[in-house]
Protein backbone atom coordinates (compact mmCIF):
# COMPACT_ATOMS: atom_id res chain seq x y z
CA UNK A 1 0.00 0.00 0.00
CA UNK A 2 3.13 2.42 0.71
CA UNK A 3 4.74 1.63 -2.69
CA UNK A 4 1.25 2.69 -4.19
CA UNK A 5 0.83 5.99 -2.37
CA UNK A 6 4.58 6.62 -2.68
CA UNK A 7 3.95 5.74 -7.04
CA UNK A 8 1.23 7.88 -6.74
CA UNK A 9 2.65 10.86 -5.65
CA UNK A 10 5.87 10.71 -7.83
CA UNK A 11 3.60 10.41 -10.74
CA UNK A 12 1.30 13.70 -9.15
CA UNK A 13 5.14 15.76 -8.79
CA UNK A 14 5.95 14.27 -12.56
CA UNK A 15 2.85 15.42 -13.85
CA UNK A 16 2.73 19.04 -11.89
CA UNK A 17 6.52 19.29 -12.88
CA UNK A 18 5.32 18.57 -16.39
CA UNK A 19 2.60 21.07 -16.29
CA UNK A 20 5.23 23.80 -14.63
CA UNK A 21 7.64 23.12 -17.38
CA UNK A 22 5.40 23.72 -20.10
CA UNK A 23 3.69 26.90 -18.11
CA UNK A 24 7.10 28.43 -17.88
CA UNK A 25 7.97 27.93 -21.44
CA UNK A 26 5.06 28.87 -22.47
CA UNK A 27 5.23 32.25 -21.09
CA UNK A 28 8.53 32.29 -22.18
CA UNK A 29 7.60 32.19 -26.13
CA UNK A 30 4.39 34.31 -25.12
CA UNK A 31 5.82 37.34 -23.42
CA UNK A 32 6.26 40.42 -25.64
CA UNK A 33 10.28 41.23 -25.60
CA UNK A 34 11.33 45.00 -25.87
CA UNK A 35 14.49 45.46 -27.74
CA UNK A 36 15.92 48.30 -29.61
CA UNK A 37 16.78 46.97 -32.96
CA UNK A 38 13.23 47.53 -34.03
CA UNK A 39 14.28 50.48 -36.57
CA UNK A 40 16.99 48.11 -38.27
CA UNK A 41 16.81 45.70 -40.78
CA UNK A 42 18.06 42.11 -39.24
CA UNK A 43 19.76 40.15 -42.72
CA UNK A 44 18.69 36.88 -42.51
CA UNK A 45 21.60 35.31 -44.97
CA UNK A 46 20.60 32.28 -47.24
CA UNK A 47 21.59 28.85 -45.68
CA UNK A 48 21.54 29.82 -41.99
CA UNK A 49 20.08 26.95 -40.16
CA UNK A 50 17.33 27.07 -37.91
CA UNK A 51 19.30 27.29 -34.76
CA UNK A 52 21.72 29.97 -35.92
CA UNK A 53 18.91 32.33 -37.07
CA UNK A 54 17.81 31.84 -33.40
CA UNK A 55 20.69 32.35 -31.56
CA UNK A 56 21.63 35.79 -33.78
CA UNK A 57 17.88 37.08 -32.81
CA UNK A 58 19.33 36.26 -29.43
CA UNK A 59 22.02 38.12 -29.40
CA UNK A 60 20.27 40.87 -30.89
CA UNK A 61 18.21 40.94 -27.87
CA UNK A 62 15.03 40.30 -29.89
CA UNK A 63 14.49 36.50 -28.49
CA UNK A 64 14.85 36.06 -24.67
CA UNK A 65 14.63 32.53 -24.57
CA UNK A 66 16.52 30.89 -27.48
CA UNK A 67 16.69 26.79 -26.42
CA UNK A 68 13.18 26.63 -25.60
CA UNK A 69 12.27 28.88 -29.02
CA UNK A 70 14.60 26.24 -30.86
CA UNK A 71 12.78 23.54 -28.95
CA UNK A 72 9.33 24.35 -29.77
CA UNK A 73 10.62 24.83 -33.23
CA UNK A 74 11.86 21.67 -33.70
CA UNK A 75 8.51 19.95 -31.89
CA UNK A 76 5.72 22.37 -33.24
CA UNK A 77 7.15 24.77 -35.78
CA UNK A 78 7.79 24.04 -39.26
CA UNK A 79 11.50 25.30 -39.76
CA UNK A 80 11.48 24.70 -43.69
CA UNK A 81 9.30 27.59 -44.24
CA UNK A 82 11.68 29.77 -42.82
CA UNK A 83 12.88 32.36 -45.65
CA UNK A 84 16.53 34.48 -46.21
CA UNK A 85 16.00 38.69 -46.24
CA UNK A 86 15.49 41.73 -44.52
CA UNK A 87 13.52 41.58 -41.80
CA UNK A 88 12.17 44.32 -39.28
CA UNK A 89 10.68 43.03 -35.55
CA UNK A 90 8.33 45.53 -34.10
CA UNK A 91 9.27 46.11 -30.61
CA UNK A 92 7.81 44.56 -27.99
CA UNK A 93 7.69 41.32 -29.75
CA UNK A 94 7.12 37.26 -28.35
CA UNK A 95 9.22 34.77 -29.72
CA UNK A 96 6.02 33.09 -30.88
CA UNK A 97 5.58 36.71 -33.11
CA UNK A 98 8.84 35.87 -34.36
CA UNK A 99 9.04 32.40 -35.34
CA UNK A 100 5.25 33.56 -37.40
CA UNK A 101 7.55 36.66 -39.40
CA UNK A 102 10.22 34.28 -40.10
CA UNK A 103 7.81 31.65 -41.57
CA UNK A 104 5.87 34.53 -43.72
CA UNK A 105 9.11 35.19 -44.99
CA UNK A 106 9.51 39.02 -45.98
CA UNK A 107 9.50 41.61 -48.55
CA UNK A 108 12.99 43.35 -49.14
CA UNK A 109 12.29 47.09 -49.08
CA UNK A 110 14.10 50.74 -49.82
CA UNK A 111 13.97 53.50 -47.33
CA UNK A 112 13.43 56.67 -48.14
CA UNK A 113 13.74 59.59 -45.81
CA UNK A 114 12.60 63.13 -46.61
CA UNK A 115 13.63 65.44 -43.94
CA UNK A 116 11.09 68.61 -42.64
CA UNK A 117 11.65 71.76 -44.92
CA UNK A 118 13.01 69.62 -48.07
CA UNK A 119 11.83 71.66 -51.33
CA UNK A 120 10.62 69.37 -54.26
CA UNK A 121 13.97 69.91 -55.99
CA UNK A 122 15.87 68.70 -53.08
CA UNK A 123 13.15 65.55 -53.39
CA UNK A 124 13.43 64.96 -56.66
CA UNK A 125 17.54 64.91 -55.92
CA UNK A 126 16.72 62.16 -53.25
CA UNK A 127 14.71 59.87 -55.01
CA UNK A 128 17.28 59.55 -57.78
CA UNK A 129 19.80 59.17 -55.47
CA UNK A 130 17.52 55.93 -53.68
CA UNK A 131 15.96 54.34 -56.39
CA UNK A 132 19.02 53.29 -58.82
CA UNK A 133 16.81 52.09 -61.02
CA UNK A 134 14.54 55.05 -61.83
CA UNK A 135 15.15 56.06 -65.71
CA UNK A 136 13.96 59.35 -65.30
CA UNK A 137 16.34 62.69 -64.55
CA UNK A 138 15.94 64.92 -62.01
CA UNK A 139 14.49 67.37 -64.28
CA UNK A 140 11.26 64.72 -65.32
CA UNK A 141 10.89 63.60 -61.55
CA UNK A 142 10.31 67.57 -61.24
CA UNK A 143 7.48 67.45 -63.98
CA UNK A 144 5.23 64.56 -61.66
CA UNK A 145 5.28 67.13 -58.90
CA UNK A 146 3.61 69.34 -61.31
CA UNK A 147 0.65 67.01 -61.58
CA UNK A 148 -1.61 68.62 -59.07
CA UNK A 149 -4.64 66.07 -59.37
CA UNK A 150 -3.92 64.21 -56.06
CA UNK A 151 -4.51 67.58 -53.96
CA UNK A 152 -7.23 69.01 -55.98
CA UNK A 153 -9.72 68.34 -52.90
CA UNK A 154 -7.12 70.29 -50.29
CA UNK A 155 -5.95 72.43 -52.74
CA UNK A 156 -7.28 73.41 -55.78
CA UNK A 157 -4.78 76.33 -56.66
CA UNK A 158 -1.79 74.48 -55.67
CA UNK A 159 0.86 74.69 -59.02
CA UNK A 160 2.68 72.59 -57.94
CA UNK A 161 3.29 69.61 -54.90
CA UNK A 162 5.91 71.87 -53.15
CA UNK A 163 4.53 71.16 -49.65
CA UNK A 164 2.41 68.32 -50.07
CA UNK A 165 4.53 65.52 -49.69
CA UNK A 166 4.76 64.54 -47.04
CA UNK A 167 8.51 64.57 -44.44
CA UNK A 168 8.90 60.80 -43.08
CA UNK A 169 10.61 57.91 -43.54
CA UNK A 170 9.08 55.61 -46.05
CA UNK A 171 9.96 51.81 -46.49
CA UNK A 172 9.04 51.04 -50.48
CA UNK A 173 9.44 48.20 -52.55
CA UNK A 174 13.06 48.24 -53.89
CA UNK A 175 11.77 48.85 -57.53
CA UNK A 176 9.45 51.62 -57.33
CA UNK A 177 9.44 54.29 -59.58
CA UNK A 178 9.02 58.31 -59.39
CA UNK A 179 5.90 58.36 -59.45
CA UNK A 180 5.10 55.80 -56.73
CA UNK A 181 7.04 57.43 -54.66
CA UNK A 182 5.47 60.81 -54.86
CA UNK A 183 1.92 59.18 -55.10
CA UNK A 184 2.91 57.59 -51.68
CA UNK A 185 3.78 60.39 -49.97
CA UNK A 186 1.11 62.76 -50.92
CA UNK A 187 -1.47 60.45 -49.76
CA UNK A 188 0.51 60.41 -46.16
CA UNK A 189 0.18 63.94 -46.25
CA UNK A 190 -3.93 63.80 -47.37
CA UNK A 191 -3.94 61.06 -44.10
CA UNK A 192 -2.34 63.87 -41.81
CA UNK A 193 -4.20 66.69 -42.74
CA UNK A 194 -6.96 67.00 -40.86
CA UNK A 195 -10.97 68.33 -42.02
CA UNK A 196 -10.92 70.72 -38.99
CA UNK A 197 -7.68 72.35 -40.57
CA UNK A 198 -9.65 72.79 -43.47
CA UNK A 199 -12.64 75.21 -41.09
CA UNK A 200 -10.21 76.59 -39.06
CA UNK A 201 -8.15 78.36 -42.22
CA UNK A 202 -11.76 79.06 -43.14
CA UNK A 203 -11.92 81.21 -39.38
CA UNK A 204 -8.49 82.68 -40.20
CA UNK A 205 -10.05 83.75 -43.60
CA UNK A 206 -7.25 81.73 -45.87
CA UNK A 207 -7.88 78.76 -47.65
CA UNK A 208 -5.87 75.48 -46.67
CA UNK A 209 -3.00 76.15 -49.58
CA UNK A 210 -2.07 79.75 -47.70
CA UNK A 211 -1.77 78.05 -44.72
CA UNK A 212 0.79 75.25 -45.97
CA UNK A 213 2.56 77.96 -47.96
CA UNK A 214 2.58 80.02 -44.05
CA UNK A 215 3.38 76.58 -42.81
CA UNK A 216 5.90 76.07 -45.05
CA UNK A 217 7.64 79.44 -44.12
CA UNK A 218 7.48 78.78 -40.48
CA UNK A 219 9.30 75.35 -41.15
CA UNK A 220 12.19 76.83 -43.13
CA UNK A 221 12.57 79.76 -40.57
CA UNK A 222 12.25 77.55 -36.96
CA UNK A 223 13.39 74.53 -36.15
CA UNK A 224 12.02 75.05 -32.49
CA UNK A 225 8.33 74.05 -32.42
CA UNK A 226 8.24 75.85 -29.24
CA UNK A 227 9.14 79.53 -31.06
CA UNK A 228 7.23 78.33 -34.49
CA UNK A 229 3.71 80.00 -33.10
CA UNK A 230 5.39 83.10 -32.68
CA UNK A 231 7.17 83.28 -36.08
CA UNK A 232 3.93 82.39 -36.91
CA UNK A 233 2.36 86.07 -34.93
CA UNK A 234 5.22 87.88 -36.97
CA UNK A 235 4.22 86.70 -39.95
CA UNK A 236 0.40 87.67 -39.42
CA UNK A 237 1.36 90.83 -37.95
CA UNK A 238 3.63 92.04 -40.94
CA UNK A 239 0.77 90.61 -43.43
CA UNK A 240 -2.07 92.91 -41.79
CA UNK A 241 0.19 95.94 -41.61
CA UNK A 242 1.54 95.29 -45.43
CA UNK A 243 4.69 94.77 -44.52
CA UNK A 244 6.72 92.41 -46.59
CA UNK A 245 7.54 89.19 -45.09
CA UNK A 246 11.60 89.58 -45.78
CA UNK A 247 11.95 85.73 -45.24
CA UNK A 248 15.33 84.73 -46.78
CA UNK A 249 14.44 81.07 -47.43
CA UNK A 250 12.47 82.19 -50.53
CA UNK A 251 15.32 83.58 -51.70
CA UNK A 252 17.08 80.33 -51.55
CA UNK A 253 14.10 78.49 -52.65
CA UNK A 254 14.23 81.00 -56.07
CA UNK A 255 17.72 79.79 -56.65
CA UNK A 256 16.99 76.67 -56.30
CA UNK A 257 13.92 76.68 -58.75
CA UNK A 258 16.58 78.77 -61.32
CA UNK A 259 18.95 76.10 -60.71
CA UNK A 260 21.63 78.09 -59.74
CA UNK A 261 21.47 77.84 -55.71
CA UNK A 262 25.72 77.60 -54.75
CA UNK A 263 24.69 77.37 -50.91
CA UNK A 264 24.56 80.99 -50.34
CA UNK A 265 22.43 83.83 -50.65
CA UNK A 266 23.67 86.72 -53.29
CA UNK A 267 22.27 90.08 -53.80
CA UNK A 268 20.96 88.98 -57.25
CA UNK A 269 18.73 86.43 -54.83
CA UNK A 270 17.58 89.25 -53.06
CA UNK A 271 16.45 91.79 -55.91
CA UNK A 272 14.68 88.66 -57.92
CA UNK A 273 11.52 89.81 -59.90
CA UNK A 274 10.30 86.28 -58.87
CA UNK A 275 6.55 86.06 -57.21
CA UNK A 276 8.74 84.14 -54.48
CA UNK A 277 10.38 86.64 -53.86
CA UNK A 278 9.01 88.19 -50.48
CA UNK A 279 11.73 90.93 -49.59
CA UNK A 280 10.36 93.03 -53.16
CA UNK A 281 6.62 91.68 -53.09
CA UNK A 282 4.28 92.12 -50.24
CA UNK A 283 1.62 88.92 -49.28
CA UNK A 284 2.07 85.26 -49.25
CA UNK A 285 4.48 83.85 -51.86
CA UNK A 286 1.82 81.92 -54.81
CA UNK A 287 2.55 78.53 -52.83
CA UNK A 288 4.59 76.67 -50.04
CA UNK A 289 8.76 76.70 -50.32
CA UNK A 290 9.06 73.32 -48.65
CA UNK A 291 7.93 69.90 -47.00
CA UNK A 292 5.39 70.97 -43.55
CA UNK A 293 5.45 68.97 -40.18
CA UNK A 294 2.70 68.71 -38.27
CA UNK A 295 4.11 71.72 -35.89
CA UNK A 296 4.58 74.25 -38.84
CA UNK A 297 0.86 73.75 -39.79
CA UNK A 298 -0.97 74.33 -36.68
CA UNK A 299 1.75 77.13 -35.75
CA UNK A 300 -0.16 78.29 -38.77
CA UNK A 301 -3.28 77.81 -37.69
CA UNK A 302 -2.99 79.43 -34.13
CA UNK A 303 -0.69 82.16 -34.31
CA UNK A 304 0.59 83.42 -31.01
CA UNK A 305 -0.60 86.65 -30.05
CA UNK A 306 1.99 89.20 -30.20
CA UNK A 307 2.77 92.51 -31.93
CA UNK A 308 6.23 91.43 -32.84
CA UNK A 309 7.07 92.36 -36.58
CA UNK A 310 10.89 91.76 -36.39
CA UNK A 311 13.01 88.15 -35.06
CA UNK A 312 16.51 87.75 -35.72
CA UNK A 313 18.75 84.67 -34.92
CA UNK A 314 19.41 84.43 -31.53
CA UNK A 315 23.42 84.73 -31.01
CA UNK A 316 23.55 84.51 -27.53
CA UNK A 317 21.87 80.70 -27.38
CA UNK A 318 23.64 79.90 -31.03
CA UNK A 319 21.13 77.04 -31.46
CA UNK A 320 18.89 78.47 -34.42
CA UNK A 321 16.35 80.51 -32.38
CA UNK A 322 15.12 83.80 -32.58
CA UNK A 323 14.98 87.08 -30.53
CA UNK A 324 11.97 89.19 -31.26
CA UNK A 325 10.80 92.66 -31.41
CA UNK A 326 7.96 94.88 -31.77
CA UNK A 327 9.99 98.30 -32.64
CA UNK A 328 12.44 98.94 -35.39
CA UNK A 329 15.38 100.79 -33.33
CA UNK A 330 15.34 97.27 -30.64
CA UNK A 331 15.54 94.87 -33.92
CA UNK A 332 18.36 97.22 -35.77
CA UNK A 333 20.51 96.54 -32.19
CA UNK A 334 19.63 92.63 -32.32
CA UNK A 335 20.47 92.95 -36.08
CA UNK A 336 23.99 95.09 -35.79
CA UNK A 337 24.98 91.81 -33.01
CA UNK A 338 23.87 89.35 -35.11
CA UNK A 339 26.20 90.93 -38.24
CA UNK A 340 28.99 91.48 -35.61
CA UNK A 341 28.73 87.82 -34.34
CA UNK A 342 28.46 86.62 -38.37
CA UNK A 343 31.49 88.13 -39.19
CA UNK A 344 33.44 86.97 -36.32
CA UNK A 345 31.90 83.39 -37.53
CA UNK A 346 33.30 84.03 -41.12
CA UNK A 347 36.85 85.27 -39.47
CA UNK A 348 37.29 81.55 -37.42
CA UNK A 349 36.29 80.00 -40.64
CA UNK A 350 39.02 81.91 -42.96
CA UNK A 351 41.44 80.71 -39.83
CA UNK A 352 40.66 77.52 -40.09
CA UNK A 353 40.70 77.60 -43.86
CA UNK A 354 44.36 79.09 -43.88
CA UNK A 355 45.36 76.32 -41.65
Amino acid sequence: MKVIKVIFACLVLAVISVIGIFYWSYRSLSSPVVHTKSDQFIVIERGTSPGQIIDKLAADGIVSAPTITKLYIRIFGDASKFQAGEYKFRSPITALDVIKELEKGTVQTKRLTIPEGFTRFDIAKRIKETFAQEQLSEAEILVLMNDTSLIKDIAPQARNLDGYIYPATYELAPNANAEEVIRTTVEQFKKVWKPEWSERAKTLGRTPHEIITIASLIETESPHEGERPIVASVIYNRLRQNIPLGIDQTAVYIAKMENRWDGTIHKSDLDSTSPYNTRKYGGIPPGPISSVSVSAIEAALNPAETNYIFYVRNVQKDDNSHNFYASAAEFEKGKAEYQRWLEEQRRIKREQDGN
